[in-house]
């Protein structure tokens, strides 16, 4: 009989333990349902500034096509000190604008800027 009595408050007290325990995995869900929502509200308002951004760099694209001349960039002094070692080293301009990712003319403007015969 007291085995009996035994188990039976121990089940009371797994139900009402199970009332308290459960309201604070309802908070848990509600937190993190609205956590996934504003995740969700964000990654949409991102790809809307994608998108905008992708049109803008399409119609810049279109007016290059259509005969405009772009500025030329300018070129970061790293690549221009490589581009004096590599003339300096032999190398043609050719291979140069090959292995520093420039055009022909852009080593060739480089070069002449830095006062280097061709």
């Amino acid at each position: 009989m007291d085995i009996e009595l035994i188990l039976l408050c121990i089940g009371l007290l797994c139900i009402i333990l199970s009332f308290f325990v459960g309201k604070s995995t309802r908070k848990n869900e509600e937190e993190i349902e609205n956590i996934s929502i504003s995740l969700h509200q964000e990654t949409n308002q991102l790809k809307k500034r994608m998108k905008a951004v992708e049109e803008e760099l399409m119609i810049g694209v279109g007016r290059v096509a259509h005969g405009q001349q772009r500025k030329a960039k300018p070129v970061h002094e790293i690549i221009i000190n490589q581009i004096l070692s590599l003339k300096s080293q032999g190398y043609s301009i050719p291979e140069i604008a090959k292995r520093s990712s420039l055009s022909n003319e852009e080593v060739i403007d480089v070069l002449n800027s830095r006062g280097v015969s061709l």
